[in-house]
Protein backbone atom coordinates (compact mmCIF):
# COMPACT_ATOMS: atom_id res chain seq x y z
CA UNK A 1 0.00 0.00 0.00
CA UNK A 2 1.43 3.35 -0.79
CA UNK A 3 2.10 6.00 1.69
CA UNK A 4 0.02 9.26 0.49
CA UNK A 5 -0.90 11.89 3.09
CA UNK A 6 -4.54 12.36 2.65
CA UNK A 7 -5.85 15.90 1.61
CA UNK A 8 -7.34 18.27 3.68
CA UNK A 9 -11.42 18.78 2.97
CA UNK A 10 -11.77 22.58 2.99
CA UNK A 11 -14.08 23.19 5.23
CA UNK A 12 -11.44 21.99 8.11
CA UNK A 13 -8.09 24.63 5.71
CA UNK A 14 -6.98 27.50 8.08
CA UNK A 15 -7.65 30.78 7.57
CA UNK A 16 -5.30 33.30 6.61
CA UNK A 17 -3.92 35.57 9.69
CA UNK A 18 -5.33 38.68 10.16
CA UNK A 19 -3.74 41.49 8.28
CA UNK A 20 -2.32 43.87 10.81
CA UNK A 21 -1.22 47.47 9.33
CA UNK A 22 0.78 49.28 12.14
CA UNK A 23 -0.73 53.45 12.99
CA UNK A 24 2.74 55.29 13.67
CA UNK A 25 0.01 57.33 15.74
CA UNK A 26 -0.81 54.62 18.53
CA UNK A 27 2.64 54.67 19.19
CA UNK A 28 3.40 58.53 20.34
CA UNK A 29 4.02 58.58 24.11
CA UNK A 30 4.55 61.59 24.80
CA UNK A 31 2.77 64.00 22.81
CA UNK A 32 4.39 67.08 25.32
CA UNK A 33 7.79 66.30 23.41
CA UNK A 34 5.70 67.06 19.88
CA UNK A 35 3.37 70.24 21.02
CA UNK A 36 5.99 72.11 23.57
CA UNK A 37 3.03 74.38 24.80
CA UNK A 38 0.00 73.73 26.91
CA UNK A 39 -3.15 75.42 25.67
CA UNK A 40 -4.84 77.49 28.28
CA UNK A 41 -7.85 80.29 28.90
CA UNK A 42 -5.75 82.91 29.79
CA UNK A 43 -2.74 83.30 27.43
CA UNK A 44 -3.06 84.06 23.55
CA UNK A 45 -1.84 80.73 22.44
CA UNK A 46 -4.38 79.10 20.57
CA UNK A 47 -3.49 79.84 16.97
CA UNK A 48 0.13 78.37 18.06
CA UNK A 49 -1.42 75.47 19.64
CA UNK A 50 -3.95 74.89 16.75
CA UNK A 51 -0.42 75.12 14.18
CA UNK A 52 1.39 72.45 16.82
CA UNK A 53 -1.02 69.96 16.84
CA UNK A 54 -2.06 70.35 13.18
CA UNK A 55 1.07 69.39 11.85
CA UNK A 56 1.63 66.70 14.46
CA UNK A 57 -1.43 65.00 13.20
CA UNK A 58 -0.73 65.56 9.48
CA UNK A 59 2.87 64.20 10.29
CA UNK A 60 0.73 61.17 11.83
CA UNK A 61 -1.76 60.80 8.87
CA UNK A 62 -5.03 61.38 10.86
CA UNK A 63 -5.36 65.05 10.20
CA UNK A 64 -8.87 63.61 9.46
CA UNK A 65 -9.73 63.47 13.08
CA UNK A 66 -9.47 67.43 13.81
CA UNK A 67 -10.60 68.72 10.18
CA UNK A 68 -13.81 67.93 8.51
CA UNK A 69 -12.57 68.38 5.11
CA UNK A 70 -9.98 65.68 4.74
CA UNK A 71 -11.28 62.60 4.04
CA UNK A 72 -11.15 59.20 6.13
CA UNK A 73 -7.95 57.00 4.33
CA UNK A 74 -9.81 54.55 2.66
CA UNK A 75 -7.45 51.93 3.94
CA UNK A 76 -7.99 52.63 7.56
CA UNK A 77 -11.19 49.94 8.82
CA UNK A 78 -13.69 51.19 11.22
CA UNK A 79 -11.86 49.70 14.58
CA UNK A 80 -8.82 50.79 13.44
CA UNK A 81 -10.34 54.28 12.98
CA UNK A 82 -11.63 54.55 16.49
CA UNK A 83 -8.09 53.72 17.97
CA UNK A 84 -6.84 56.47 16.01
CA UNK A 85 -9.62 58.64 17.06
CA UNK A 86 -8.82 57.63 20.88
CA UNK A 87 -5.12 58.48 20.58
CA UNK A 88 -6.06 62.13 19.06
CA UNK A 89 -8.71 62.61 21.77
CA UNK A 90 -5.78 61.94 24.47
CA UNK A 91 -3.26 64.20 22.30
CA UNK A 92 -5.94 67.08 22.51
CA UNK A 93 -6.79 66.00 26.57
CA UNK A 94 -3.02 65.60 26.86
CA UNK A 95 -1.76 69.66 25.75
CA UNK A 96 -4.62 71.33 27.55
CA UNK A 97 -5.26 72.84 30.27
CA UNK A 98 -7.13 71.13 33.11
CA UNK A 99 -9.90 73.45 33.38
CA UNK A 100 -10.09 73.25 29.22
CA UNK A 101 -10.33 69.54 29.49
CA UNK A 102 -13.69 70.25 31.92
CA UNK A 103 -14.88 72.58 29.66
CA UNK A 104 -14.86 70.40 26.51
CA UNK A 105 -14.86 67.11 27.61
CA UNK A 106 -18.26 65.58 26.67
CA UNK A 107 -18.49 61.66 26.97
CA UNK A 108 -18.13 59.46 23.77
CA UNK A 109 -17.10 62.86 21.70
CA UNK A 110 -15.10 62.36 18.71
CA UNK A 111 -11.86 64.23 18.63
CA UNK A 112 -13.43 66.62 16.04
CA UNK A 113 -16.14 67.33 18.22
CA UNK A 114 -13.38 68.24 20.95
CA UNK A 115 -11.31 70.06 18.16
CA UNK A 116 -14.68 71.95 17.49
CA UNK A 117 -15.67 72.87 20.94
CA UNK A 118 -12.22 73.98 21.43
CA UNK A 119 -12.13 76.27 18.72
CA UNK A 120 -15.34 77.69 19.18
CA UNK A 121 -14.39 78.60 22.47
CA UNK A 122 -11.57 80.44 21.94
CA UNK A 123 -12.56 82.22 18.35
CA UNK A 124 -16.07 83.29 20.28
CA UNK A 125 -14.64 86.14 22.42
CA UNK A 126 -18.52 86.88 24.27
CA UNK A 127 -18.33 83.18 25.31
CA UNK A 128 -14.39 83.13 25.99
CA UNK A 129 -14.75 86.16 28.19
CA UNK A 130 -18.20 84.58 29.69
CA UNK A 131 -16.10 81.33 30.85
CA UNK A 132 -12.50 83.58 31.55
CA UNK A 133 -15.14 85.74 34.38
CA UNK A 134 -16.55 82.58 35.48
CA UNK A 135 -13.42 81.04 36.05
CA UNK A 136 -12.12 84.44 37.55
CA UNK A 137 -15.40 84.81 40.08
CA UNK A 138 -15.31 81.75 41.25
CA UNK A 139 -11.78 81.75 42.70
CA UNK A 140 -12.36 85.13 44.61
CA UNK A 141 -12.29 84.22 48.32
CA UNK A 142 -13.33 86.52 50.74
CA UNK A 143 -10.93 86.13 53.18
CA UNK A 144 -8.95 87.38 50.45
CA UNK A 145 -9.90 91.33 51.09
CA UNK A 146 -9.63 93.12 53.51
CA UNK A 147 -13.54 93.90 54.28
CA UNK A 148 -16.61 93.67 52.38
CA UNK A 149 -16.37 96.65 50.41
CA UNK A 150 -13.43 95.71 49.01
CA UNK A 151 -14.74 92.74 47.84
CA UNK A 152 -17.82 94.16 45.79
CA UNK A 153 -15.33 96.53 43.95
Amino acid sequence: MPNTIPEKPPHTSNPPPPVFTSQPALHVTNICNFIPITLDQESAQYATWVEFFTIHACAYNVLDHIDSTVPQPSDVNDATWKRLDASVKQWIYGTIHEDLIYTIMKPGATALELWKRLEDLFQDNKHTGVIYLEQQFSNLRLENFSNMTEYYI
